[in-house]
């Protein structure tokens, strides 16, 4: 891991609290003050979302709120907070890397995330495979704007697609690291049944950003069980070994950014709480470096 790494927070945590420029910056701000350095956009949520798009991350938990209409350039720059990455579709980097490439680094990144594929069998080899050959032309056609392109990864790439290999295999061995890095999110790792530590150590210097989250067993059940639900949990809340997952990227990969994000199950229903609450495990292990600036 680098010797200074980033530190931010996922756009989706936040949606609920962009329905207006006062509010949104209102929450970029508290962002700022918890101790995070940045935020990671997706680039749905800055530009007039569409219906279905609204529709469907509301079903999931993500409101995008009216983050669309918002100027985040001018959001961002009042916050002082930066931008990490941008987070696009593969298929607009096909259609335009140019496009793409420029609005990332409009916003001040060389870095652009593709973020799992919607509609796409990951249990079909032939077609994970060609998903890696468009991933390698893709992060080519980005590298003469000096832009960079990395993988977002969910549960679903750990679909076996033979005996021995998962989608995320093929992904790994069939993408040019020259082209394509990653962006591993330990939480689908975990939540999908698959050796954290392992992946980090395949990946190794490849995993160019981590995404963090943590999962706990704080939500109930249905009342005739004593079970408990698994869910998202604020950072050492919950019970993966977050620790032992530090470690092993501090001492095997390149790390320049560690991002969390969570989807629901926030304290008191409240992403600013949570992230708040979050930034705790971070200065504790020496990821910020001072205190929120109400304890200044």
């Amino acid at each position: 891991m680098k010797d200074t790494v980033l530190t931010g927070v996922q756009q989706i945590m936040i949606g609920s609290r962009c329905n207006s420029y006062e509010s949104a910056l209102s929450t970029l701000r508290a962002i700022k003050s918890a101790g995070y350095d940045g935020i990671e956009l997706n680039d749905f949520m800055i530009k007039p979302t569409p219906f279905i798009v609204r529709l469907l991350t509301r079903f999931a938990g993500m409101p995008t709120g009216n983050g669309g209409k918002l100027d985040w350039k001018k959001l961002i720059s009042e916050s002082g907070l930066r931008v990490i990455s941008l987070h696009s579709y593969l298929n607009s980097i096909e259609e335009n890397p140019e496009a793409v490439a420029k609005e990332a680094l409009s916003f001040g990144t060389d870095t652009v995330v593709i973020t799992g594929m919607y509609r796409f069998d990951y249990g079909n080899f032939a077609e994970v495979k060609k998903l890696a050959e468009r991933l390698n032309m893709a992060g080519k056609a980005l590298l003469p704007y000096g832009v960079k392109l990395i993988y977002h990864n969910h549960n679903v790439e750990l679909q076996k697609v033979s005996e021995d290999k998962t989608a995320y295999d093929v992904i790994i061995e069939n993408t040019d690291p020259q082209y394509v890095n990653f962006e591993l999110d330990t939480y689908w790792i975990a939540d999908g049944g698959a050796d954290v530590t392992a992946l980090v150590n395949k990946l190794s210097d490849r995993i160019v950003m981590w995404h963090i989250n943590d999962r706990g067993c704080r939500k109930k059940g249905p009342f005739i069980t004593p079970i408990l639900k698994q869910d998202a949990a604020e950072l050492g809340t919950g019970n993966m070994a977050l620790g032992t997952i530090l470690e092993n990227v501090r001492a095997t990969t390149k790390v320049e950014a560690i991002v969390l994000e969570t989807h629901k199950n926030w304290i008191d229903n409240d992403p600013v709480k949570s992230l708040t609450v979050s930034a705790e495990w971070f200065r504790k292990h020496q990821l910020i470096k001072y205190q929120p600036a109400e304890n200044q």
